[in-house]
């Protein structure tokens, strides 16, 4: 009888090993799953995250710099710091702003060109195509996604120029107009604290301005554009920063280059001057066809030197 007992008692104590075992290895496998699961879950976030993220985009070496796009550059260079408003004299703004839009929302994967064929090889005949209509957190940015989605036959550069300045002779689609961009990308200029908001009476009537407040953000952004044409001129726009080739373009065409250059002695505005100048008449169309070419900057500046 204690030798049956002690048989039993050994294949007991196996039994419960053996689930013992099996509950761990089934623990471990639980955890595995779970592991796995998180990781897929963390790959999707950063593929979300990195959405907004353009390959054409280069680290600008200070992670405490102020995140500013395009638009938002060009208005505050054109900027008067004490008055807070534009020249009054400057008519190419408006559809330099536009062009940024286009540029950053190609930066940011939304748009591209389509790709060309043997019978649309200029940049200026080639539609833009819609490649993403995820939200990218800015109003007019999304604005023009909505446009360019809803829009068939798909349009040009050029076109999207056009409609999005309010300039065509399309009756039908003055819709696509952007309106009070200027004052909606001071306002977001204001909610990142680089400008506040005042009124200002010209005797007729009473304005809105954004004088600036963040002065050192302002200086930053001008040394950037001042460096890039002067101590860290490459001669070759293929090697320049993307973003800062497009504000170059961007800022020529919106005529506000002479405020960014006004504080360099007269050697070196001169050179700042024909540098920029060399650069924006480059052949759009030779350039767009280099290698890792960023085709939107030179379809906006090709679009431009046509109008």
């Amino acid at each position: 009888m204690e030798l049956l007992h002690m048989g039993f008692g050994v294949v007991f104590h196996r039994l419960v090993i053996s689930k013992q075992v099996r509950m761990t290895t089934l623990t471990h496998r639980a955890r595995r799953t779970e592991v796995g699961k998180n990781s897929e879950r963390k790959v999707e976030n950063e593929e979300d995250t990195n959405q907004d993220r353009s390959p054409d985009d280069e680290d600008s070496g200070d992670s405490k710099d102020i995140r500013l796009t395009l638009m938002e550059e060009v208005l505050l260079l054109g900027l008067k710091d004490k008055e807070g408003y534009t020249s009054f004299w400057n008519d190419c703004i408006s559809s330099g702003l536009r062009g940024g839009i286009l540029i950053e929302l190609a930066m940011r994967g939304r748009i591209s060109l389509e790709p060309p064929t043997m019978r649309k090889k200029r940049l200026l005949d080639r539609k833009v195509l819609l490649r993403s209509d995820s939200p990218t957190g800015d109003v007019l940015l999304d604005e023009t996604l909505k446009h360019i989605k809803a829009t068939e036959p798909t349009e040009t550069v050029q076109t999207w120029i056009e409609l999005l300045t309010g300039e065509t002779w399309n009756p039908f689609k003055l819709q696509y107009q952007l309106r009070n961009v200027r004052e909606r990308i001071a306002k977001n200029l204001v909610e990142k604290g680089i400008l506040t908001t005042e009124k200002q009476n010209f005797l007729l009537f009473d304005m809105t301005t954004h004088p600036v407040t963040n002065t050192t953000e302002k200086q930053r952004l001008v040394k950037k554009v001042q460096d890039s044409v002067l101590e860290r001129w490459v001669n070759d726009p293929q090697r320049m920063d993307k973003r800062t080739l497009a504000l170059l373009v961007l800022a020529h065409s919106s005529d506000v280059l002479e405020n960014v250059f006004s504080s360099l002695t007269d050697d070196k505005y001169d050179m700042a001057m024909n540098r920029a100048k060399d650069l924006v008449e480059l052949d759009p169309e030779v350039e767009g066809t280099k290698h890792s070419a960023t085709e939107m900057i030179w379809a906006v500046l090709a679009a431009f030197n046509k109008s």
